[in-house]
């Protein structure tokens, strides 16, 4: 008898076992096709991620105006023209100050380029310049033998800035037609859901709309963060520019891992041919020493706080997302994830148990008592 109920219960956690089994394969099955179709209408998915997160940002001005009598349409369009002043001054603010000193910086990376020559001479190099000559030569013959590969690459690289023009235009349009007819997308999807889910999706979508405006308030600061440290550093070292790389540090924020490189390079570069090799280097250990402390405190504490999310997981979720699907993995890594657990903590309070009511006690006798025979019934002074 007992061999038998053991063999039993065996059977019914095989069974239980084998249906679990199914049901993750098969959410596994929807992931895969999902992310298929993803890859497949990319074009399209890309420039609308990138309209959303500009909408977040922007959309705080388009609700003044409109709660302060604007009318929709203009507002989206004011708010819109506004945003391209500002990204045409910000990039005047960099360009500016780098061509009225292009003159100096020129010169300053000839003379950096001789002063490394001299090094690369003296001990414990000993490199002359006839072996300079000849490493010079052999890189040019090597160019010229991969013109073909190089001249691929070149359009591969007009193709992709092509590409990027044209997503901008897109996110651009899209940006003004969520500012423009956004508050209305909630009222309509709500119409078009039948039964309980006229409830739930819109639900679920004002919760997420609310964690991407979260996300892009939490990168701008960290990006505030960034600039503004790492611009005192060189304002304190001397390194001319210091405006124009801190508005540059700000921007390359909202592009991980390559904006902080890029910008970083620039820095490093003008320190060097400004101010010299000590000063560099200077310059190097503030902004690795700012970029960790943003990466591994500031943005997981800034974030998680925003976002709902542990520390621990904002920086797993952007090592998965540039291991999967490099510098735009790593941008969208962290949104999806608190999307993810948008979605999972609405699940979860509808499948969990509704909170039992606390029991009345019968009321004592002669307390007021409804009658529902008669027309006046109504509760006795004491339950008023």
């Amino acid at each position: 008898m007992p061999a038998t109920l053991n063999s039993t219960k065996a059977a019914a956690a095989l069974r239980t076992s084998a249906r679990v089994s199914a049901e993750l394969l098969l959410v596994l099955v929807m992931v895969a096709v999902v992310v298929w179709f993803l890859g497949r209408t990319w074009p399209v998915v890309w420039p609308l991620v990138v309209g959303l997160l500009l909408t977040t940002l922007t959309w705080p001005l388009t609700r003044f105006l409109r709660q302060h009598g604007w009318r929709p349409a203009p507002a989206a369009a004011a708010v819109t023209v506004l945003f391209l002043l500002v990204v045409a001054g910000i990039a005047a603010l960099i360009a500016v100050p780098v061509a009225s000193q292009s003159a100096e910086l020129a010169k300053g990376v000839a003379e950096g380029v001789q002063q490394v020559r001299e090094w690369a001479a003296g001990p414990p190099l000993n490199i002359d310049d006839e072996e300079i000559a000849g490493a010079f030569d052999a890189g040019v013959a090597r160019v010229q033998d991969s013109v073909g590969s190089m001249v691929t690459t070149v359009v591969t690289g007009i193709g992709t800035v092509f590409s990027g023009v044209v997503t901008t235009v897109l996110a651009l349009f899209l940006m003004f037609f969520f500012l423009k007819d956004g508050p209305r997308f909630l009222p309509w999807l709500t119409r078009q859901l039948p039964g309980r889910l006229a409830t739930d999706v819109p639900t679920v979508a004002a919760r997420c709309w609310d964690t991407l405006g979260s996300f892009v308030r939490c990168q701008a600061f960290v990006g505030l963060l960034d600039a503004v440290f790492i611009g005192l550093g060189l304002w304190i070292l001397g390194v001319p520019l210091v405006l124009p790389l801190a508005v540059l540090t700000f921007v390359s924020a909202f592009v991980p891992i390559v904006g902080a490189l890029f910008a970083g390079f620039v820095a490093v570069l003008i320190a060097l041919v400004s101010n010299g090799l000590t000063d560099a280097l200077l310059v190097l250990a503030i902004i690795v020493v700012v970029q960790q402390l943003e990466g591994n405190v500031f943005q997981p504490m800034i974030q998680s706080r925003g976002l709902g999310l542990h520390a621990a997981v904002v920086l797993l979720a952007v090592t998965l997302g540039g291991s999967l699907a490099g510098i735009v993995g790593s941008l969208l890594a962290v949104p999806i994830a608190a999307l993810i657990a948008v979605v999972w903590n609405y699940l979860r309070e509808q499948l969990g148990e509704p909170p039992q009511e606390p029991e009345t006690e019968p009321a004592p006798a002669g307390a007021g008592v409804l009658s529902p025979d008669g027309p006046e019934a109504r509760p006795s002074r004491a339950e008023d």
